[in-house]
């Protein structure tokens, strides 16, 4: 399954097979002009201080950034108060010497607001300005399209992907706009993929229970010149037990732990000689009771087309899968490697009997979940090649 609220990722070979995808749309608002003072001043005639809003009352297509400034002369701030519609607030702060004020994030697109501000002079005598102003209708825009779903449980594993429509020019300002929280207080933190995908892990792998909250604030975030964000929203799932399992190219076994502990061990048969298994942790992105296995989709001509591939759970976007395998004999598993790169476990066509590996193995299984191979004869598989950053150590995961 592949997560979305507003959200979705889009995977496209599949080794042993398969295709996964969906997107994630937003919700708008921010940008424009700067003007300057603001109207509807009702200034005490003996008052000295001096109130500039910008934009200037009535103003259209603002930016998002940059724009509203709110400042005093001969005189300090005392309240200012910027709302959206319905009333929502603004944040800002009114700076340590009462001259200016300025929000403390980015204003959403295509939206009014309403300015209220005060100020005082050294004889304590006030004025007042009340203006509004809308923020640009941009031409372009970009969502990103995130792989989890709200309520939804996942394994210790679990990593948030965010993938843009667009190239992100603005990096900085974008990863500002989107962070991860979790409810036993660990640090989670970003690292970019190219251009439009950014991943979010903690240092370790999830604690049991834990609660997860991805908060997207990208609403007015100019990602590139001319292009902004549109989505405000938060998104929440929680991590089940601790399910990890070891994949051993040598010893052609499954072995799966909890909680550290050997829960249940398969025979297995994993990549052959000449198409051998990546090494590494991968992470289960994705699950289908049927997968159909295409060696065109991962560059391998005419090797195989298996339309009933069952108990299919993807590994990578190149198309590393754990699934059924029933074209082989039983008596393969545990004692040869016999697949193209992926690790198979016995099954029967149609993966209707619940007691073949493969069945119990999907499913005991959640996204989420790690299968680390070991002992193979190929790399480690790639960071970025599926939610398959715990391959890179932490230290290069934040220097980014």
């Amino acid at each position: 399954m592949l997560a979305l609220a507003l959200g979705a990722v889009l995977l496209g070979a599949t080794a042993c097979g398969g295709n996964a995808g969906a997107s994630d749309k937003g919700q708008g608002a921010g940008q424009g002009q700067d003007g300057k003072n603001g109207a509807s001043a009702s200034a005490s005639p003996t008052s000295q201080a001096a109130l500039t809003v910008s934009p200037r009352n009535g103003a259209t297509g603002v930016d998002t950034t940059g724009a509203l400034k709110v400042a005093v002369a001969q005189g300090k701030l005392t309240k200012v108060a910027v709302t959206g519609p319905g009333g929502e607030p603004v944040d800002g702060a009114i700076s340590a010497d009462g001259a200016s004020w300025t929000p403390a994030g980015v204003l959403h697109t295509d939206t009014h607001y309403s300015v209220t501000a005060t100020a005082t002079d050294s004889a304590g005598r006030s004025t007042s300005q009340q203006t509004s102003f809308t923020t640009i209708k941009p031409s372009s825009v970009n969502y990103g399209n995130f792989n989890i779903e709200p309520g939804a449980t996942y394994g210790v594993g679990m990593e948030v992907s965010i993938r843009f429509s667009k190239p992100v020019a603005n990096q900085a300002e974008v990863h500002k706009g989107i962070t991860v929280t979790a409810s036993d207080g660990v640090d989670v933190e970003g690292h970019w993929f190219g251009n439009q995908r950014i991943d979010f892990r903690p240092e370790n792998y999830w604690a049991p229970g834990t609660k997860v909250t991805l908060h997207l604030r990208l609403n007015g975030v100019k990602t590139a010149p001319g292009t902004y964000g549109q989505q405000s929203k938060d998104v929440s799932f929680t991590i089940g037990r601790s399910q990890t399992s070891v994949a051993d190219n040598n010893a052609k076994t499954l072995k799966i732990y909890r909680n550290g502990a050997l829960y249940k061990q398969f025979p297995a048969s994993l990549g052959d000689p000449e198409h051998t298994t990546y090494n590494g942790k991968m992470v289960i992105e994705e699950k289908d009771p049927v997968v159909d296995m295409d060696s065109h989709t991962v560059g391998l001509g005419n090797a195989y087309r298996i339309k009933d591939v069952p108990h299919g759970m993807r590994l990578s976007d190149s198309g590393t899968f754990a699934h059924g395998n029933y074209w082989r004999p039983e008596s393969v598993f545990g004692h040869e490697n016999t697949s193209h790169g992926c690790v198979g476990l016995h099954d029967v066509k149609g993966g209707g009997d619940p007691n073949t590996p493969a069945a119990w193995f999907y499913s005991h299984s959640l996204i989420g979940d790690v299968v680390q191979v070991v002992n193979s004869p190929d790399k480690v598989v790639d960071p970025s090649n599926g939610i398959n950053g715990w391959n890179m150590s932490w230290s290069a995961w934040k220097n980014n």
